[in-house]
């Protein structure tokens, strides 16, 4: 009895399904093969960017280290700045020797005695410019104190004879 309700089955056995179902599962097998497809391309890009990525830290890291240390060489404006530098500084070193050499004049500087005798001179009408300033004042003073001394006797003069 057992063996009756062994479906026995052959490259001629036929099945009765719906047309609808058979659709079903191949439009169901085709999205999961293209959803796998999708996840996998994604997967080695994100390996691959990761791979670059660190590729790029790494040499990122090495010129952060090499780079001021001088072992990775310079930038050709760098090389042309440091002999234009170096050039200037020999240039100076020259200019500062030839001043040591010659700087006798320098230590011994002062102005000529006809710049002395002016400076002294202008002193001197200085003083007696201020001196005749206070005089001025003094005048000035006197002279209006004078004036409204003269001025005190008119009013004076006035009230006592009245027109």
């Amino acid at each position: 009895m057992a063996d009756d309700k062994v479906a026995k089955m052959s490259d001629d056995t036929s099945v009765a399904m719906p047309i609808r179902n058979i659709i079903s599962i191949v439009a169901g097998v085709a999205v999961a093969t293209w959803a796998y497809g999708g996840v996998i391309e994604r997967i080695n890009n994100l390996e691959t960017n990761s791979t670059l990525n660190q590729q790029d830290i790494e040499l990122n890291n090495e010129f952060r280290v090499l780079w001021p240390r001088g072992e990775m060489g310079t930038l050709p404006a760098d090389s042309r700045q440091d002999m234009e530098i170096e050039a200037l500084r020999r240039y100076m070193d020259t200019i500062f020797e030839e001043v040591e050499e010659n700087d006798d004049w320098i230590d011994n500087f002062g102005p000529p005695e006809g710049v002395l005798a002016t400076v002294e001179e202008v002193r001197e009408l200085r003083v007696r410019m201020t001196l005749l300033e206070d005089q001025v004042k003094r005048a000035e003073a006197e002279l209006n104190e004078m004036i409204e001394l003269e001025r005190q006797e008119d009013y004076d003069e006035r009230r006592s004879n009245p027109k």
